[in-house]
């Protein structure tokens, strides 16, 4: 898969939701973990997380979202539910991308949202718990952008495995054959 990916919270209280973040993106492969505003004791985040996401994959903390810093080119994707919000199942996510999730009891604060180049909402009946909507946005993530065989139209796994890639002959050589 080409590209990257980061995912943060912002104004998180709960070590444990942090925790939850951290370990699904190490999962996942996230390229770096972020908080803005965070209310947590960051130090204590260790105690949750059991894989040492914290430690092992890059973590940035940001005290407000006018300080947040993204690699250039990165794409701030907000998760929210809002109204002109696009629906995950129709996103086509961003090569280059940082996920920012909101806090457990309110909503990605007005500066955050207005910094985001795409905002997506999980198509749901009401809001989920902040890691579960981690994981399921990374999930989305890796099967977009991932290289895998079709989904079937019966069901059960796939019936024939992801063709190899083949190259053919270098581009100059096409453009002379065809001259010829």
């Amino acid at each position: 898969m080409r590209g990257y990916f980061g995912i943060g919270v912002e104004g998180i209280s709960k070590q444990s939701n942090f925790g939850a973040v951290a370990r699904t993106a190490h999962a996942f492969g996230a390229n770096f973990i972020f908080t803005v505003s965070e209310a947590i004791d960051l130090n204590s985040v260790n105690s949750v997380d059991t894989s040492s996401a914290y430690k092992n994959t890059p973590f940035y903390s940001f005290d407000s979202p006018e300080n947040l810093l993204l690699p250039k080119e990165c794409k701030l994707v907000g998760v929210e539910i809002t109204e002109d919000a696009i629906e995950l199942p129709s996103f086509h996510h961003p090569r280059c991308a940082a996920y920012i999730l909101g806090p457990e009891r309110g909503i990605l604060s007005d500066p955050v949202l207005d910094r985001c180049d795409y905002t997506v909402k999980i198509p749901m009946k009401f809001s989920i718990n902040v890691g579960l909507a981690g994981a399921l946005i990374m999930y989305d993530r890796l099967l977009s952008m991932g290289r895998f065989s079709p989904r079937p139209h019966r069901p059960g796994g796939p019936t024939t495995s992801l063709p190899t890639p083949v190259f053919g002959a270098p581009a100059w050589v096409r453009k002379k054959a065809k001259k010829a």
